[in-house]
């Protein structure tokens, strides 16, 4: 393999088989000596961790059909690839289901899904030449594996940049003794959009390593480029430093763009339960309703002590659950695309009246904007204290100017991958070396980010690490198997920032 920017899915293949059982040199060849031997996706130890969880009885089954044609996002018509609506389907199930999907490949080039946030089996993660081989068009593959935690969770596929396209969905984990207290529920997911409007997602990125600024933030992204936003300037936000790679035409709420927006519809003193999905590839969301304070009551699925706030930020893959008490009137229910120009946008309507118009921005954006910063872990959810028994450094680098990111100076096809062994308590130091923050996302585990007090705080699965900062995660290596720790950034994904957290016997 030769050149910077390898093909994703050679690279993965070529360097990760031996993970997967595939044809190549495998993981151990390509990575040096090897400490241990590897825990593949399909072992005897992923098969016994999947007997052991708590299973329901019950069995949910759904079927996809990823395909090509167009939609219509409120009278914008595009060509794009999609699970024939956008967003995709919600799938719902409980905690402790059993769920099984089979998807039909109608796309015109090979496509996986990834369950992400769910710790769920290793071979059904759906990371093409790692933990399973690529489906290819005309071709299809089942995914069967328990649901262990409640919350909100998403899917997308993992080959390329695909997830800038319109291939996502939303699965909601039920818990049954969940007290009720709320009237409705809505499922919000925020989407960055720019395929079918004269570019692909594979062309931006193409513009962005060949250093075309025409695909993107005035070939600046991440070091003051032009664009403005709610939050930001020059292109970068005062939350979280630079503000994306990408400009793009539209952002959306539920697939529609503002002026054509979903509405919610309910009464005064209504709660709503809001599952809110930042399935964005380069963009970070703030959100707000008019008139209205959010409690986050939930973080990437756990819950956490409810905290009140004016609006709440999210980076890509984020996800939080918040509670509304509905107002009296009609409401914009507005996502500010952070540090760019532009915002999604939906609708809160209990009573008659004029509908906000589609350049509302809610005075609530400039208040108390809510942050991982700001939330804390339910008790039932705390990770227990104790000894750290292996570290690793992730230094986040990279730059604009070859558009090459890396973890510790290396791209995806020249990883070292972190290594761990079962059992064992586990700390990742990441370290951001660049002027853009970076939505870090480890496969099939939940973490908890340490506090200023040097203790696990809330659990997450994807945390922004902002521009010359460090976040402290630990995990509990429960989920034996090969997980992709990556950038949710997809193009910084694609351009390399990504490695494995390797389970060794």
């Amino acid at each position: 393999m030769t050149g910077r920017h390898p093909n994703p899915l050679v690279t993965r293949r070529a360097v990760l088989a031996g993970a997967a059982g595939l044809s190549g040199a495998g993981l151990l060849a390509a990575c040096g000596s090897p400490t241990g031997r590897l825990l593949p996706p399909s072992g005897a130890a992923v098969r016994a961790t999947e007997r052991a969880r708590h299973h329901s009885g019950r069995t949910v089954t759904a079927r996809l059909t990823p395909s090509a044609g167009a939609l219509d996002l409120g009278g914008v018509v595009v060509d794009t690839w999609s699970f024939g609506s956008l967003p995709g389907p919600t799938l719902r199930a409980r905690a402790g289901d059993r769920l099984l999907v089979d998807l039909a490949n109608h796309l015109p080039a090979p496509t996986t899904v990834h369950w992400h946030g769910i710790a769920l089996r290793n071979d059904m993660d759906g990371v093409p030449g790692m933990t399973q081989e690529p489906i290819a068009p005309g071709a299809a593959f089942r995914y069967d594996f328990t649901v262990p935690d409640p919350g909100t969770y998403f899917f997308h596929p993992h080959v390329g940049v695909q997830l800038d396209r319109g291939l996502y969905g939303t699965l909601v984990v039920e818990d049954p003794a969940e007290p009720g207290d709320h009237d409705l529920e809505w499922v919000v997911v925020l989407d960055d959009w720019v395929d079918g409007t004269g570019r692909t997602p594979d062309q931006v990125l193409a513009s962005l390593r060949a250093g075309t600024s025409a695909s993107g933030m005035g070939g600046m992204g991440g070091m003051g480029g032009p664009g403005m936003g709610m939050g930001g300037e020059g292109g970068s936000s005062r939350l979280l430093g630079g503000a994306g790679d990408v400009d793009y035409p539209h952002y959306l709420v539920n697939g529609r763009v503002p002026t054509s927006p979903v509405t919610l519809t309910g009464r005064p003193g209504q709660r709503v339960r809001v599952r809110l999905v930042n399935a964005g590839s380069d963009t970070a969301f703030r959100v707000a309703v008019g008139g209205h304070r959010l409690t986050v009551t939930h973080a990437d699925g756990f819950p956490v002590q409810p905290v009140a706030g004016d609006a709440v930020l999210l980076g890509q893959g984020e996800r939080v659950d918040l509670l509304l008490t509905l107002g009296d009137g009609a409401f914009p229910l507005v996502a500010s695309a952070e540090g760019k120009s532009g915002h999604g946008l939906a609708v809160v309507r209990t009573a008659g009246g004029a509908a906000p118009t589609a350049a509302a921005v809610p005075t609530e954006l400039g208040g108390r904007v809510l942050t991982v910063a700001d939330l804390s872990p339910a008790a039932s959810v705390t990770l227990p204290a104790k000894r750290v028994d292996r570290s690793h450094d992730l230094l986040l680098g990279g730059s604009m100017r070859e558009y090459r990111w890396t973890i510790n100076g290396r791209t995806f096809d020249e990883q070292q991958p972190l290594e761990v062994r079962e059992g064992e308590r586990v700390r990742l130091r990441m370290r951001n070396a660049t002027m853009m923050f970076h939505p870090m996302h480890v496969h099939g585990h939940t973490f908890a980010v340490v506090d200023g007090t040097g203790r696990p705080g809330v659990r997450k699965d994807t945390v922004v690490v902002r521009p010359m900062q460090t976040v402290l995660v630990d995990l509990d290596a429960t989920n034996p198997g090969q997980w992709m720790t990556h950038c949710h950034n997809v193009y910084h994904g694609e351009a390399g920032m990504m490695t494995t957290l390797s389970y060794r016997a």
